[in-house]
C-alpha cells in the first residue's frame, strides 16, 4: 500500500489495524523524519451552529477545501450500532472520506465519512466521524492492532407506548430486551427478556443505540453495573462484559484463490444481524484480508458482501469462490461487486504474480 504526500512522495504503507464498525483504519509508514501533522481535537466542545472547515480529495481534486456550519451531533445513519455522527452543511463529495473536518480554532474535530444523498453528490448533509471516537479507535489499534468491545449478549428493541403500559414503565426511555443469549454475560447475571435497562455505570440509556455505544466502549472482563426495571420495580444488576467478535475475528473459510487474500463465509442470521445485512440480499460476506494481499490493496474490508463478479451475481459462497476462480484464470484485473455498510459499489481487484509460476 501507497500513501502520497502533499509535497508528491510515495511511502510504502503498513496496516496497523482496522475497525469496520466505524470505518476507521491506522497505517504507519516509515519517513525517514518527522512529518507535519494535525492535531486532534475535544469534538464534545464542538457545538450545533459552529463554523466548520471540511478539507478532501472529491474527484482526485485533492486539497479541495469547503465550509459550512455543524447541523446537528450524534447523528444515527443507520450504518451500525456505534453511530454517533456529526452531521455538517458544509459540501461534501464522493472522495472527501478520510479528509479531516476543522473547527474554527484549527483542530480537527472529525474524520469526513458519509454523505445523505439520492443523487450521488452533495446536497449539504455530510458526515463525519467525531476525533474523540477516532482518539479511543486509534488509540488501541497503536496498542493492539484491533479493537475490543465489551459483549453483553442480549437482543434489544426500543419501547412502543402501548409495550410501556403493559410492562408497567414509567415512560418509553430505555432498552427492551427481547432476547438474551443462554452462554452470555447477561443471561448468566440473571437478565431476561423483558427486562428494561435504564442506565450503566450510572450513564443514562434512552435506547438501544445508547446500550450498544455504552456496552461497546468497556473492554471485555470489565465489571459494570446495569439500571434495570423488573415487574414495576428498579434494580441494579453487576454483569462481567464478554468480548464482542469482529466479521474478521471470526472463524474462516479457506480462501477463494492464493493471491487474493480472501476468506468468505456465508451470510448466517447471526452474521446478517451483526453487518445490518436485509434478508433479501444474497453473497458472501468477507470475513478476513490477508495483510499484503492483492485484497488489501484493493481496499477490500472485512464486513464487505460480495453480491457479484463482473456482471455474473452470486448467491452464496459457494458461487463467489467458483466465480472468483474462474475469472481470475486469466491474471486479469476483476470487478467486484459489493454491499459495503449499506451501499452498492464495484471495487477492482488486480491478482498477485504467483512467485512459483
Amino acid at each position: 500500500m501507497l500513501v502520497k504526500l502533499d509535497d508528491g512522495r510515495e511511502l510504502n504503507a503498513r496496516v496497523v489495524g482496522r475497525d469496520p464498525r466505524t470505518d476507521l483504519a491506522l497505517l504507519k509508514v516509515e519517513a525517514g523524519a518527522p512529518l507535519p501533522h494535525l492535531a486532534l481535537g475535544n469534538s464534545d466542545s464542538a457545538r450545533v451552529g459552529d463554523w466548520v472547515v471540511a478539507v478532501g480529495n472529491p474527484f482526485g481534486l485533492g486539497g479541495t477545501v469547503t465550509a459550512g456550519i455543524l447541523s446537528a451531533r450524534g447523528r444515527d445513519i443507520q450504518s451500525g450500532p456505534y453511530d454517533d455522527f456529526l452531521q455538517v452543511d458544509a459540501p461534501i463529495n464522493r472522495g472527501n472520506s478520510g479528509g479531516p473536518l476543522f473547527s474554527q480554532d484549527g483542530s480537527v474535530i472529525g474524520v469526513n465519512t458519509a454523505i445523505f444523498s439520492p443523487t450521488g453528490g452533495s446536497i449539504g448533509i455530510g458526515f463525519a466521524i467525531p476525533s474523540n471516537l477516532v482518539n479511543r479507535v486509534v488509540a488501541q489499534l497503536k496498542e493492539t492492532g484491533r479493537i475490543e468491545r465489551g459483549w453483553l449478549g442480549v437482543a434489544t428493541q426500543g419501547i412502543e407506548p402501548g409495550v410501556a403500559t403493559a410492562l408497567r414503565l414509567p415512560n418509553t426511555e430505555g432498552a427492551l430486551i427481547a432476547d438474551a443469549d443462554a452462554a452470555g454475560p447477561a443471561a448468566r447475571a440473571g437478565l431476561h427478556a423483558g427486562d428494561v435497562v435504564t442506565a450503566l455505570d450510572g450513564q443514562a440509556v434512552k435506547s438501544p443505540r445508547d446500550l450498544a455505544r455504552l456496552v461497546g466502549a468497556l473492554r471485555p472482563n470489565s465489571t459494570t453495573t446495569l439500571t434495570l426495571r423488573r415487574d414495576g420495580a428498579e434494580q441494579q444488576i453487576r454483569v462481567t462484559l464478554g468480548e464482542l467478535r469482529d466479521p474478521g475475528q471470526q472463524a474462516a473459510a479457506p480462501e477463494a484463490r492464493d493471491g487474493i487474500g480472501l476468506a468468505l463465509q456465508p451470510l448466517t442470521p447471526e452474521l446478517r444481524q451483526q453487518l445490518s445485512v436485509p434478508a433479501k440480499v444474497n453473497g458472501a460476506a468477507i470475513v478476513a484480508i490477508r495483510p499484503g494481499s492483492a485484497a488489501e490493496a484493493a481496499g477490500l474490508r472485512p464486513g464487505d458482501i460480495i453480491q457479484g463478479i463482473g456482471n455474473q451475481p452470486v448467491a452464496d459462497v459457494e458461487q463467489a469462490t467458483q466465480a472468483l476462480r474462474q475469472a481470475l484464470r486469466g491474471n486479469n484485473p476483476v470487478a467486484l461487486r459489493l454491499l459495503r455498510q449499506g451501499h452498492n459499489m464495484f471495487v477492482a481487484v488486480t491478482p498477485q504474480p504467483n512467485p512459483q509460476g
